[in-house]
């Protein structure tokens, strides 16, 4: 009876002190910092720790874990995407699938297979399987130049993003070089600077856009070797029309009519398969969506959620909406009043609990044999984004944990699991919001950032719930 009672006494010490220890790792946060925390026994289902888990928190990448088992559990492990070549009579049609890997080359190749000659009559490109936006609400426009919001569409060349290189001179001017096969164009005004003439005039560098004609202004610091640039297509449309000519071009291919964009209005006779081209499996796409945190591969996954889910073209209205359908149905998900506009987590408007993602996590680790999830994650300090994340790279955090991060302007998020080959597994979700420290003084000396403190802190703790 005596040793009964020591045990129990003993596991409330520990119990209580490990969540002592999580809540002094939050003071580490700067002050108006939003936290939602879940943490979970996997061995004993019990809650370690949780606080404000019910509270609806912008899930950033996090959310593309939902978006990866709603797509493993609606379209299973051998889907593709097919971007199809085919003979209509005189015309040709080429079918974009919104296949989020496919590059120019593989396009290039898809013509090669087809042994064309001669289009006596137009070739068609079709894109009707997706419809809507291309960018979803809540997509800042200060960010829809870069290559992590390009444009979400069924026409989706090397990710509608275009590569590029801008050289700085002696005499305060720049040069953009782009590689001749890309269609598009650019001009800089952009002045080449010292850092000391950077800081002083607080001239940034600042990149508008007409069509996939792109500008650069401002200031860019001088260097001593070729910028690398990369920019996401504004124009899907133009992007296409002009990649596939110049293909035309390289395979000498003769185009007798023009070049129009849908499927053929007359009724179709004589079809004629001349090439495809599928994707790689549905969990090699997955495994790039999660570890390289891929929004352009999440966005073109839920698109395609929606199309099958509901039989018309995909969107991301009907894509979120067959997430949160195919969640319920299939795992007893329910996200009805989380908010998602888009399935990569770009979106300033998705909002979401830590306790839904808490139960996301739960059927993952629950049927993990069958969905084979668990191993597409990051591990920590090891690959993907975490890689090289600072609160990760040293042990014994390294290798430790397998987890998606998603961060926002004020949001740093973490959603995954510590110690599966412990004995005390540990599930957790890790939603910070309005993470805005004080800007350190210049000259001052460098200090770690309290996001860092704070996960260092936070993961160590559960590791060691994961040990005992």
């Amino acid at each position: 009876m005596f040793f009964s009672r020591y045990s129990l006494i003993a596991l409330s010490l520990i119990s209580f002190s490990s969540i002592a220890d999580i809540k002094e790792t939050l003071s580490s946060l700067p002050s108006g910092s939003r936290t939602a925390i879940t943490v979970e026994n996997l061995q004993s289902n019990k809650i370690e720790f949780q606080q404000k888990q019910d509270e609806l928190l912008p899930p950033a990448s996090t959310l593309k874990i939902a978006t990866a088992l709603a797509a493993r559990l609606a379209l299973g492990t051998e889907f593709t995407f097919t971007t199809t070549l085919y003979k209509a009579d005189k015309d040709v049609v080429l079918t974009f699938s919104g296949d989020p890997s496919l590059s120019r080359k593989q396009l290039s190749e898809l013509f090669d297979d087809s042994e064309l000659k001669t289009i006596q009559g137009d070739l068609w490109i079709d894109g009707s399987i997706f419809t809507g936006y291309e960018r979803a609400v809540g997509w800042p426009w200060d960010i829809l130049g870069v290559c992590y919001s390009a444009p979400s569409s069924a026409l989706s060349i090397d990710e509608n993003c275009v590569q590029a290189s801008i050289t700085t001179h002696e005499d305060g001017s720049t040069r953009v070089f782009v590689p001749i096969h890309q269609p598009i164009s650019f001009s800089s005004y952009a002045k080449s600077v010292s850092r000391e003439e950077q800081k002083s005039t607080f001239c940034d560098l600042e990149l508008t856009t007409q069509g996939n004609h792109y500008e650069l202004n401002g200031c860019l610091v001088r260097r001593n070797k070729p910028l690398p640039l990369k920019f996401a297509v504004q124009d899907t449309r133009d992007f296409t029309k002009r990649t596939v000519s110049k293909i035309l071009a390289e395979h000498n291919i003769k185009l007798n009519g023009e070049i129009h964009f849908g499927a053929p209005k007359s009724e179709l006779t004589n079809l004629n398969v001349l090439a495809n081209h599928n994707s790689k499996p549905l969990m090699e796409l997955l495994d790039h969506m999660l570890k390289k945190s891929d929004n352009h591969y999440a966005d073109n996954l839920t698109k395609m959620l929606g199309h099958l889910n509901y039989q018309q073209p995909g969107s991301f209205t009907n894509g979120t909406a067959a997430i949160k359908d195919i969640l319920l149905k299939q795992a007893d998900i329910d996200l009805s009043n989380a908010v998602l506009v888009d399935g990569s987590g770009l979106s300033r408007n998705n909002r979401m609990t830590a306790n839904q993602m808490k139960s996301i996590l739960q059927f993952i680790h629950k049927y993990d044999k069958e969905l084979g999830l668990i191993e597409l994650l990051p591990t920590s300090g090891i690959d993907g984004t975490l890689k090289y994340r600072n609160s990760m790279r040293k042990e014994p955090i390294k290798g430790s944990m397998k987890s998606k991060s998603g961060s926002l302007f004020g949001s740093y998020n973490m959603a995954g699991f510590v110690g599966l080959e412990n004995k005390e597994p540990q599930l957790f979700v890790q939603f910070v919001a309005d993470y805005h420290p004080v800007v350190a003084k210049e000259g001052t000396i460098p200090v770690e950032r309290p996001i860092d403190s704070f996960e260092k802190s936070f993961y160590q703790e559960l590791i060691k719930l994961s040990q005992e």
